[in-house]
């Protein structure tokens, strides 16, 4: 067979996993939607007071009902849920009753510093994870193993809140180092690409530490089983040097499972990413979702549920064609 003819095949059959990875994708995001509006229902919140504030001991009744016929709170929930998806369909995600502006502009300007966050946490925490896994693997036993498995248990058992904190403590406060928060300086009139990095060493170091033993722990365990893999053996037997055998054919072997975890870990990643900028005061959607909920402004928190919905399950799916990619042997279209 060519490899024009396997490339082909390959190409159809990533097309074959899209199309089931959608098929997949309507009914949880159709799923989750329900879930959200069957919650808020059950809220004992009432949008309309919430949002007049302390104005509505002052307000009268009338308003606040004109205010929920306004927004349509009080028609039946299949109705609410029916006008929801229509609007979304035409892009519009509702108005941001903590905000006071759109839905899609408040999305807008603040996903992209949450993915510039997920994003360069998992950069890192791939690399060190990968380096560190294996040279723990490589010397099974010796103390750099036994310290790093120890630490990495102790930091699997520490909130990502606590990890925050305890940075801004050593190295804002007592140091000086770093800056304790947000993304620019106060009295900063524009975004410097410097100034923005420097504010986020801590709050991405804090996300890749939060989530490392994870993927630290598994590399190891991963590496150290394929060392004991025929191939490696016979390698070794062939008198390769000792860092060809590791990362040329027991890391190879190794990764590939890696990559599945990567996909079903992301969503406590980005779970991790809501604490660490609501701790570090980022302008992401991390810190607006949990300010949507406190104000019960349930469309920005039905937007942001579903944006990150859908996050997670394109990451499924770019993990199944790595996957794929990675071992020649796995079939798309089976």
């Amino acid at each position: 067979m060519t490899a024009a003819v396997t490339g082909r095949r390959r190409l159809a059959g990533a097309g074959v996993v899209v199309r089931r990875r959608l098929l997949v994708a309507v009914p949880v995001l159709a799923a989750t939607s329900m879930g959200m509006f069957a919650l808020g229902a059950a809220s004992p919140i009432d949008p309309a007071q919430q949002y007049a504030g302390a104005a509505a001991f002052t307000t009268s009744e009338e308003n606040l009902a004109q205010i929920r016929a306004n927004w349509g709170v009080d028609d039946p929930l299949p109705v609410q849920y029916a006008r929801w998806v229509g609007n979304l369909l035409s892009g519009d995600l509702g108005w941001s009753t903590s905000r006071h502006e759109p839905v899609t502009s408040v999305l807008a300007s603040r996903a992209g510093w949450t993915l510039l966050l997920v994003g360069t946490a998992l950069a890192l925490v791939l690399v060190a994870s990968v380096l560190l896994g294996t040279l723990a693997a490589y010397r099974r036993g010796g103390w750099f193993d036994r310290a790093l498995r120890a630490v990495a248990y102790a930091v699997q058992s520490m909130p990502v809140f606590w990890i925050g904190l305890a940075a801004i403590a050593v190295f804002a406060l007592s140091l000086g180092w770093l800056p304790a928060g947000g993304l620019t300086d106060i009295t900063a009139t524009s975004t410097d690409p410097a100034d923005v990095a420097r504010h986020l060493v801590l709050p991405v170091t804090v996300l890749a530490i939060s989530q490392a033993p994870w993927f630290v722990l598994f590399v190891r365990d991963a590496v150290a089983e394929s060392l004991r893999d025929d191939h490696v053996l016979a390698a070794r037997a062939r008198g390769l040097p000792g860092r060809v055998v590791l990362f040329g054919h027991a890391l190879r072997t190794a990764l590939l499972p890696f990559l599945t975890l990567v996909g079903t870990h992301l969503p406590e990643l980005v779970g991790g990413a809501v604490l660490v900028e609501t701790v570090f005061s980022l302008p992401g959607l991390g810190a607006v979702t949990v300010e949507a909920a406190l104000g019960a402004d349930f469309p920005l928190l039905a937007a942001t549920t579903l944006v990150t919905t859908v996050v997670v399950l394109t990451a499924n799916l770019l993990t199944d064609l790595a996957y794929a990619a990675a071992d020649p042997r796995v079939r798309l279209d089976d």
